[in-house]
């Protein structure tokens, strides 16, 4: 009778086993797809420019923006993000032979996307990524000396790292870097002050500190 009663509860028991370890087989495999992150992001600008005629260098003003970032997992490790935001940044000619040159401000829009190697295991996920941005530089306002200045759109590459933690399956916190090689060219018409249009490359290269919240679908 013992063995029979045994034989009945390890039968029984099997069944059990097998959902168990079924179970903690989806946990590992399954992942979410989809993950949206909301940043404050502080954009600083590691600037420098070749001027024609007049010389100098440039001064580029540290930002705040908001950020959201929309990320796809194609594996639980290997991922797409896409980067939006918008920034407003006070421009200035520095050191010229025309002394410095308040050259107003321009808004930039620079979509950027990445591709991610995400490490896993634990609440702590670190993450690291490279890929292309595309900036548009619009809004922009001359200050009180030049009569126009105009920037040209360009495309730059980016390096990313960053770390997510967990707070539970569905959010979590973020805290990322981001290093976008940016550069343009810049045409001002300074006709009424100097009598000339005048020309210059200029590197932004900013880097971007962010800091925020993420939820997972």
């Amino acid at each position: 009778m013992r063995k029979i009663v045994a034989g009945f509860l390890v039968a029984l028991a099997i069944p059990f086993s097998m959902n168990a370890q079924d179970d903690q087989t989806m946990d590992y495999d399954s992942y979410s797809k989809w993950q949206v992150r909301l940043r404050g992001v502080v954009v600083a600008p590691d600037e420098s420019a070749t001027i024609e005629a007049i010389g100098g260098d440039v001064d580029i003003s540290t930002s705040v923006i908001p950020e959201l970032d929309i990320t796809y997992f194609f594996t639980k490790n290997i991922a797409a993000e896409l980067i939006l935001g918008t920034t407003k940044h006070d421009v200035e000619a520095t050191d010229t032979a025309a002394g410095d040159i308040d050259l107003g401000s321009v808004w930039l829009l620079p979509p950027t996307l990445t591709l991610q190697y995400h490490f896993t295991g634990g609440d702590f996920k670190p993450y690291a990524g490279a890929g292309i941005n595309y900036t548009i530089f619009y809004g922009a306002k001359e200050g009180p000396v030049a009569d126009d200045v105009d920037y040209d759109n360009s495309v730059g590459f980016a390096l990313q790292a960053g770390l997510d933690y967990n707070l539970n399956d569905k959010w979590f916190l973020n805290v990322d870097l981001k290093k976008i090689f940016l550069s343009t060219d810049a045409t001002v018409d300074a006709t009424s002050a100097l009598g000339a249009t005048v020309g210059a490359d200029v590197d932004i290269n900013p880097l971007l500190i962010g800091f925020g919240v993420g939820y997972r679908f």
